[in-house]
């Protein structure tokens, strides 16, 4: 199927192709980000429905507003990480008994970024690393880190793709070889 075709399903609401698309297409990469988000032990059927909800939010919004500059699985990653990561925060956030956060990372945020941290350092494209920082971790405006680095924004884009790919790669090697310990 087309990205378009992918899409029309989608907002159509078309049973075989939602779940193909998000039970048997985009299993494998939605697994790697749900352990890289979460470490585990949360059930893929129970967030990729939360993610699907997402999407369809008024009348498949998010869906309608995908503009095909990327594939669409480069898009769905994109936006699961920040979903993701969204919903990991705001699950610890309604969970915490602590007392309000003055500035000192817990002992798993702690891990959490020695992980990345490392994961950054086997990147050989030093620039990727330097992409993902500002726009998935910081989240600035891709148009001002554009001008900044003297390229255009749909170059910025393509940037970040290669880069969040090379991450999961490096990722997924790292975890193969954990294993291999």
């Amino acid at each position: 199927m087309t990205d378009r075709e992918i899409i029309e399903g989608l907002i159509a609401r078309d049973e075989r192709v939602t779940e193909d698309f998000f039970f048997g297409q985009c299993r494998p990469l939605l697994c790697s980000i749900i352990g890289l988000v979460f470490n585990g032990g949360v059930d893929y059927d129970e967030l990729v429905n939360e993610l699907y909800i997402y999407l369809m939010e008024n009348d498949a919004a998010r869906l309608r507003g995908f503009e095909y500059r990327s594939s669409v699985y480069q898009w769905l990653k994109v936006l699961a990480i920040r979903y993701f990561i969204k919903r990991r925060d705001r699950v610890i956030d309604d969970v915490s008994h602590e007392a309000p956060y003055h500035g000192e990372e817990s002992e798993e945020e702690s891990h959490a970024s020695e992980d990345l941290e490392r994961l950054f350092g086997l990147m050989p494209n030093k620039r990727y690393v330097k992409v993902i920082r500002r726009l998935v971790i910081a989240d600035e405006d891709p148009e001002r880190v554009a001008r900044e680095m003297n390229i255009t924004t749909a170059n910025l884009y393509n940037i970040k793709r290669r880069a969040m790919a090379q991450l999961a790669r490096v990722a997924l090697n790292d975890i193969q070889q954990y294993g291999k310990r």
